[in-house]
């Protein structure tokens, strides 16, 4: 471990006591040092809560002592998609633990606006907005219906956030993967009603569970490129394609099958505060149990040897937290 100066807070940020940080597999390739849009040294952690340690007089209600979760996107406030409302896309992107550096430290200097107040969640819940809020902004872009068939390729963490924000607008989810152990997770802890197994004949399986119609949804959230061109034939004609996970290298399709379903293809990227807003409501209303998501936990201390563990398979991480106390 590394002793840096506690931040220096600027007009408009809060200075913030960072309480815990959720891990997720942008954390673990970039300490592997096999991340491809880091610069090094970094400090990382994105999925952050803690206390606000000192606050100016602000708008949003926020005072010296409130438990929040924190925003990591920061976004310019300027360029076409911030003036459009879509700050989650801004042209200048800075993403804390990712293009600047995070919160996986003791304390960190936060814009006020990116804070949102938690109060009667608990402070490990808190940190998990962020990944689920993904999952929300998707189900947002897709203007789900009730009773809609919808296909979450994936069971990773966002993923399952992806069908948990489903399954709350009143989807019909459909689960795939390859690991029968995650598959079955999906059922207990999102309420997925069929589980696919995408080594088994996947198409045959998708037209069985859906009356031959096909999911009018599909979500992928592999960042697999194989996966993410098979994503294309599981959609119903008139249906929509949302790539939730991302992957550097080109995916194709054929047009003339894409032409003739009329299929819609939507990216979606990071989440915005109503996102946030809406994770916080499943929260307190029970509808996603997070005691379940979070299935590994260790002190800050010990984060760096439990990081060599959570690397390997046979640990069947799902969610990881780090906490910071005292």
């Amino acid at each position: 471990m590394t002793e840096t100066d506690r931040p220096v807070t600027k007009p408009g940020e809060a200075l913030i006591r960072i309480r815990r940080i959720g891990i997720c597999g942008t954390d673990i390739h970039a300490f592997q040092g096999n991340q491809p849009f880091f610069t090094y040294p970094r400090i990382l952690g994105h999925e952050l809560s803690g206390v606000i340690e000192s606050i100016g007089d602000n708008e949003y209600g926020l005072a010296n002592g409130d438990e929040v979760a924190v925003i990591p996107y920061l976004e310019c406030g300027t360029c076409i998609a911030c003036r459009r409302g879509k700050t989650n896309c801004c042209t200048k992107m800075k993403v804390l633990g990712v293009h600047e550096d995070g919160g996986m430290r003791e304390y960190i200097a936060v814009p006020a606006d990116h804070l949102i107040k938690t109060g009667g969640i608990p402070i490990e819940h808190a940190a998990m907005l962020e990944p689920l809020s993904i999952g929300a902004h998707a189900v947002r872009r897709a203007d789900l219906e009730p009773g809609e068939n919808v296909l979450v390729i994936g069971a990773g963490p966002i993923g399952l956030g992806v069908m948990a924000c489903a399954k709350d607008r009143g989807a019909n989810v459909i689960a795939m993967d390859i690991n029968e152990e995650r598959l079955q997770f999906c059922k207990d802890w999102a309420g997925a009603a069929h589980a696919v197994n995408a080594a088994n004949e996947p198409l045959k399986q998708l037209e069985s569970v859906t009356g031959g119609e096909l999911p009018t949804v599909v979500f992928d959230a592999t960042g697999n490129a194989r996966s993410m061109t098979s994503a294309f034939d599981y959609a119903a004609h008139g249906g929509k394609l949302v790539y939730v996970g991302l992957v550097k290298s080109d995916i194709t399709f054929h047009d003339p099958d894409f032409h003739k379903k009329e299929l819609t293809l939507l990216a979606s990227r990071n989440a915005t505060k109503e996102d946030f807003r809406q994770v916080i409501r499943m929260v307190k209303t029970k509808s996603v149990d997070l005691d379940r998501y979070i299935t590994h936990r260790a002190s800050f201390e010990n984060a760096i040897d439990s990081f060599e563990t959570w690397l390997k398979p046979e640990s069947k991480v799902i969610k990881a937290v780090v906490s910071i106390d005292g």
